[in-house]
């Protein structure tokens, strides 16, 4: 991702969905104004979720994603069936392609009601105009409805208004931490670079916390955890106090020592669980780590799919670190990227990462099924606060998260402690 780029998960995504031949490709060819998709007369040419990041104006960066045929047959039809419906878990506009010769059909009207029950906002588009005897006046027969022509782009620009009024929303978002500074506020920002940093950039969440501080008119400094002690004792004859310190979580617990009581601390995954909006679900979550029993089953989600290291975080320091601090033998399950199972029953515990290349409403929808499924759901900052005694701490900047939290944190052991 170069650094001028708006990143995948930050953009609004567009899924385009319907039958095999409705004309989806050719309809995403004509909104972008690209041949970005394989365009075929044979039934099931999209065979795989096609992505294009793009600008659609007035919403500004989206993502567009042609999606297989929903009536796709065979046992490799299914796997093509399943990966289209995945991606309605991040889908923010819908846009349903219906082959306007044929009109709507059951296949239609099924993925219509799953719309409705994920409550998303969607479009019916009838393709193939063109071929028509009539097509409506106006064109648009209704807010969710519209003919177009992807073969003459027939009402294309109406269909790409159209869009846009459904991505753009009233609704405020959050900010990483722009909202908990002001103007001139100092923030200091620890970020360890060891071998799994990648060469010559910073991760996403720092990039995005840095252009989050520097957009609030606030200063970041960066430093290294070894450099956090000597950087505060420079500022205090200064008399220029940070108003935070935001860590990596990994470690947390040198610069808690490091970070004196009076200036407040939390890490960039508690930052991004609360920017996704589960962070409460988070915190409500990590009470089950006192209750875990030999044997259970704990699953470990990334959102990347990046290269893992020899000592990487999610599959070789959190069940290190875990099994320290609870003493117990737990079985261990991984996903990466775009995989998440639908049957969480299994599971005792989900351990989320941040989630910087998951959309929000991804998350939401991951965080949903386990709670629909009774399995507890954290990630990885707020369990690593937790083990090292110092989660209240670390969510105090907001007082209904920190209420969730029993007065008195159990301590992380010595063990635990020297395993960091």
């Amino acid at each position: 991702m170069g650094l001028n780029e708006t990143p995948s998960s930050e953009r609004v995504h567009i899924g385009f969905f319907g039958r095999r031949n409705a004309g989806k490709s050719s309809l995403v060819n004509a909104v972008t104004g690209q041949d970005l998709v394989i365009v075929s007369d044979i039934k099931g040419t999209t065979t795989d979720p096609v992505y294009k990041a793009m600008e659609l104006l007035p919403v500004g960066p989206v993502l567009i994603i042609d999606t297989p045929g929903i009536d796709d047959e065979g046992a490799l039809g299914e796997l093509r069936i399943r990966r289209a419906k995945q991606v309605l878990n991040k889908t923010d506009v819908a846009v349903l392609v219906i082959d306007g010769t044929l009109g709507k059909t059951p296949a239609d009207e099924a993925l219509i009601r799953v719309f409705q029950d994920k409550q998303l906002k969607y479009i019916l588009v009838y393709n193939k105009s063109d071929l028509l005897a009539g097509v409506p006046v106006p064109a648009s027969v209704g807010d969710h409805e519209i003919y177009v022509s992807s073969t003459t782009k027939a009402n294309i620009q109406a269909l790409k208004e159209r869009i846009a009024a459904l991505a753009l929303t009233e609704e405020p978002k959050l900010r990483i931490v722009g909202d908990l500074i002001g103007p001139g506020d100092l923030v200091i920002l620890v970020v360890p670079i060891d071998k799994a940093a990648p060469k010559g950039r910073l991760i996403l969440p720092q990039q995005q916390t840095i252009r989050d501080i520097l957009e609030a008119d606030g200063v970041a400094v960066v430093v290294k955890e070894f450099e956090l002690r000597e950087v505060l004792e420079r500022l205090a004859p200064l008399d220029k106090k940070p108003k935070l310190v935001i860590t990596d979580s990994q470690v947390f617990a040198k610069v808690s020592a490091d970070t004196p009581l009076d200036i407040p601390l939390t890490s960039f995954s508690i930052l991004f669980a609360r920017y996704k909006g589960f962070l409460l679900q988070a915190v409500q979550g990590i009470k089950v780590l006192d209750e875990l029993e030999a044997g259970d089953r704990v699953l470990i989600c990334e959102g990347c799919t990046h290269h893992r290291q020899c000592d990487d975080i999610g599959t070789v320091k959190l069940p290190r670190w875990m099994k320290n601090y609870t003493g117990k033998e737990l079985t261990w399950a991984f996903t990466s990227g775009v995989e998440f199972p639908e049957d969480l029953s299994p599971y005792k515990l989900i351990l989320h990462c941040g989630g910087c290349m998951l959309n929000e409403r991804e998350l939401r929808y991951r965080q949903k099924c386990a709670q629909d499924q009774g399995v507890a759901f954290t990630n990885y900052g707020t369990i690593i606060a937790y083990m090292q005694g110092i989660l209240k701490r670390s969510v105090a900047l907001f007082p209904h998260i920190a209420a969730e939290l029993e007065p008195e944190e159990r301590q992380g052991t010595q063990g635990l402690s020297r395993a960091y």
